[in-house]
């Protein structure tokens, strides 16, 4: 299967167009990555990884660990910005942004460790994220019954199909419900794509389908790019498929077409499955 390395709209010749030195990037472009490379001394953690994700697309990058998922995300992010390659989001270059930068323009993030408050309930940090990513977010004001955070907390609380905890404290949820929330408080502020960190790592069987459910209702319009292990997960709830090995990009292509790639198999998969 040929490797493609961006979705950039062709020329009438069938060459992409040329823009400021470089190939224009298509207006439906979520996320664009250009050669992205970060190196820790002489280790190339990612290396060369190009790639492109539509507005309102679901994504997913697959690897064994070590293949440099996590720290392509942190490119992304601007946690670990890269030393090489270039980063569009929207079509604008984000390369240079610092993080909180980078999550005013629309881009969110989970992390594979919690980072919830334990000792508040869902509700609060629900109603946290929301104020921490809103023009308010440093009033000291008391909000009213009527406030816009309160209002937006609450839809965020059935959109993660939480409302029936609100009030519980974090501490006493089960795993699964955590992640659930971690992905409620990513929700928040209306963005525009959100990185998901292996939000299946550790669930029952019951609680991954309940991510599955929960994953799948995402609206439409919202792109995610998911890292994943849970290859069933994965492949269930995206539309594109990057297939990273040794921080490079080894394919790109659909579900299927991954699925059933015979050196997808024998790396990831130990043969058909």
């Amino acid at each position: 299967m040929a490797t493609v390395t961006s979705h950039h709209r062709p020329s009438p010749t069938g060459r992409p167009a040329e823009l400021g030195g470089r190939p224009a990037l298509a207006s439906n472009d979520a996320l664009t990555l250009e050669g992205v490379t970060r190196a820790f001394g002489a280790l190339k953690a990612v290396d060369s990884v190009s790639l492109s994700v539509a507005a309102g697309q679901k994504y997913a990058v697959l690897g064994s660990n070590g293949a440099g998922k996590t720290t392509l995300f942190n490119c992304i992010t601007g946690d670990f910005p890269p030393t090489a390659g270039r980063i569009y989001f929207f079509g604008e270059d984000i390369t240079e942004l610092p993080p909180h930068e980078r999550i005013r323009k629309g881009l969110r993030r989970t992390y594979q460790s919690s980072l919830l408050f334990r000792d508040l309930s869902v509700r609060d940090n629900l109603f946290l994220a929301v104020r921490g990513v809103s023009s308010g977010r440093y009033s000291f004001a008391r909000p009213g019954v009527n406030d816009a955070s309160r209002r937006a907390t609450q839809d965020l609380l059935e959109r993660s199909r939480l409302s029936h905890i609100a009030e519980e404290l974090v501490s006493n949820l089960a795993y699964g419900q955590q992640r659930q929330l971690e992905i409620g408080m990513a929700l928040a502020g209306a963005p525009r794509l959100i990185l998901f960190d292996e939000p299946a790592a550790g669930l029952s069987p019951a609680e991954r389908r309940e991510l599955v459910q929960l994953l799948t209702s995402l609206p439409s319009h919202m792109s995610f790019v998911l890292i994943e292990h849970d290859l069933d997960i994965a492949l269930r709830v995206v539309e594109r498929v990057t297939v990273m090995h040794n921080g490079r990009v080894l394919r790109h292509g659909t579900p299927n077409e991954i699925e059933n790639d015979a050196e997808v198999q024998a790396i990831y998969m130990g043969g058909k499955h």
